[in-house]
């Protein structure tokens, strides 16, 4: 076996699973779960049309780089959500199965073997990049996000000698759990150190679709490439994912796009791993890039929750310190107990269900910036996300 497997740690709902384990949840109330970030707003019909009128493409194999149609599809999406001047459907684009595959897979692709290099990532983060970073044989670093810096990794806080030592470097923005948005400025200066420090920048973008300001979308890496007069994109890939975006996760669909020498070896990589884009998901795919209007209704959707969410726990006032986040659907508040403690009170007493943020994040010497937070995922029908709101109330003014 390969012995790599034995350094990864238990998935984040497999730790939640054994917390709830001897909890018999509240019976006097329905469940509510806001542990999961799956999307719960309707999948747009003309997208699941498409999927449904194409089902005889079962009969045809894929090709890994994916259909020329899809591929336009997903660079045009890229020039008018960042205002990129030219995107090669041919070179800069790769279509996958979702990002989550995707975000692992690239690891294996871009690191080398036996060199003496690291990972990094922020933290708390998604469990993936840690796995990638074990299994492709090197170990991860960690770059904490704390209120003090926003939510953002601390970046300044990196040596030049663990820069150098940098092979990857992954990014998420907007964050998950905290919603937080890498600016132009810290985009553009990481870019800058990946040039001088020889390593690729691997931009996790999947909550970018999900924002507050129909006016201030949220940069993007690329984006902060080709304000620089790099559109080449050189040592930077981005992920992206119609999972969040059009509340389609069950349809696995993603692009990774960017620095064309990086993704050729990508593609190659991916090739011998066997995972093409069935044609009925490309098609259903190309038609979900191509219309924004379904887009714009989510982030409605997902305002009025906001809205709503926050006005109830307002009443706690500082007993439940949150606050609305740059972008995303979590809130990541503070917890005015042990987080895990608080998680149990809240499915034991409520049958409301949250994610300790301890089991999101590591100690990286500073101690566990996860811990004394949770994420609330507020994916659940409104008048959902509104009950589990007051019962949130109740359960921490009986605390």
């Amino acid at each position: 076996m390969n012995p790599q497997l034995a350094l990864l740690q238990p998935y984040p709902f497999e730790k939640l699973r054994e917390l709830f384990a001897d909890i018999q949840p509240s019976p006097e109330h329905s469940p509510i779960a806001l542990s999961i970030g799956e999307p719960r707003h309707p999948s747009p019909p003309f997208v699941l049309e498409r999927l449904a009128q194409h089902l005889d493409k079962l009969a045809n194999y894929p090709a890994t780089r994916g259909g020329d149609q899809l591929r336009g599809a997903i660079a045009g999406w890229l020039e008018r959500r960042f205002g990129l001047r030219s995107v090669d459907p041919e070179r800069q684009v790769l279509p996958v199965n979702g990002t989550r595959e995707a975000l692992f897979a690239f690891a294996q692709t871009v690191i080398e073997p036996g060199r003496d290099g690291a990972v990094m990532s922020p933290n708390p983060f998604y469990q993936i990049y840690e796995g990638a970073a074990l299994l492709a044989g090197t170990r991860p670093q960690f770059i904490d996000c704390t209120a003090q810096t926003g939510f953002a990794p601390d970046f300044d806080s990196v040596t030049p000698e663990q820069w150098r030592r940098c092979q990857l470097l992954y990014i998420c923005t907007p964050g998950n759990p905290s919603g937080a948005v890498l600016s132009m400025t810290t985009l553009q200066k990481l870019i800058a150190l990946a040039r001088e420090h020889d390593f690729i920048i691997a931009s996790d973008e999947c909550y970018s679709e999900i924002y507050f300001d129909e006016e201030a979308p949220p940069p993007g890496l690329l984006q902060a490439c080709a304000a620089m007069g790099e559109h080449d994109f050189a040592r930077c890939v981005v992920f992206h994912s119609l999972s969040k975006r059009s509340n389609l996760p069950g349809l696995r669909s993603g692009f990774v796009a960017g620095d064309a020498d990086i993704l050729a070896q990508f593609l190659r990589y991916r090739t011998y791993h066997g995972c093409a884009m069935p044609l009925h998901h490309q098609l259903a795919s190309e038609a979900a890039w191509e219309d924004e209007a379904h887009v714009v209704d989510n982030r409605r959707r997902y305002r009025q929750k906001f809205d709503s969410v926050l006005g109830i726990l307002a009443e706690l006032g500082d007993a439940l310190p949150v606050a609305r986040p740059d972008a995303g659907f979590y809130l990541w508040p503070a917890t005015p107990v042990a987080d895990t403690d608080f998680a149990r009170a809240l499915l034991e007493d409520y049958n409301v269900t949250v994610l300790p943020g301890r089991y999101l994040a590591r100690d990286a010497g500073r101690g566990n910036p996860g811990e004394g937070r949770v994420r609330m995922a507020l994916v659940a029908e409104h008048a959902d996300c509104e009950e589990a709101a007051r019962r949130i109330v109740d359960c921490v003014q009986g605390l």
